[in-house]
Parts: C-alpha cells; structure tokens; sequence
C-alpha cells in the first residue's frame, strides 16, 4: 500500500498562498513552465485551486515567466 503525504500548505499552516513568493510557486511548475497536477505535489484540492490562481497572477504580472524553453 502506498504511504500518504501531507498536503504541505496543511501540514505547515499556511493561510494564504501569496503570488509573489516566485521561490515556492516555482515548485509547483514543470520544467516547462504548466502547472503540477495535485496528485503528482500531493496538494489538497482547495490549496490546488488557490495556488493555480497564485500561479497565473504572478504570471500575468511577469513575475514567473509563462513559458520556459
């Protein structure tokens, strides 16, 4: 059977996913630049949401680039 992993916005009590902390987005991206699924980060389904919309506000603004190469 396989282990279970902790969502880590749950286990370290985050509140907020801020969209201008490029350092922890940035895990959350392929090397090409798409969003991880949930399963694949082991992110709940509410953080999953709310980190998709932090990612793709610091996208708009220039802060992660849209595409990587």
């Amino acid at each position: 059977m396989k282990r279970r992993v902790d969502c880590y916005f749950k286990k370290n009590q985050l509140k907020e996913i801020d969209y201008r902390d490029v350092q922890l987005l940035s895990r959350y991206l392929t090397s090409w630049g798409k969003i991880k699924s949930a399963r694949e980060t082991n992110t709940s389904t509410k953080y999953q949401r709310v980190l998709a919309i932090a990612i793709k506000r610091s996208r708009y603004l220039g802060l992660i680039p849209a595409a990587k190469r």
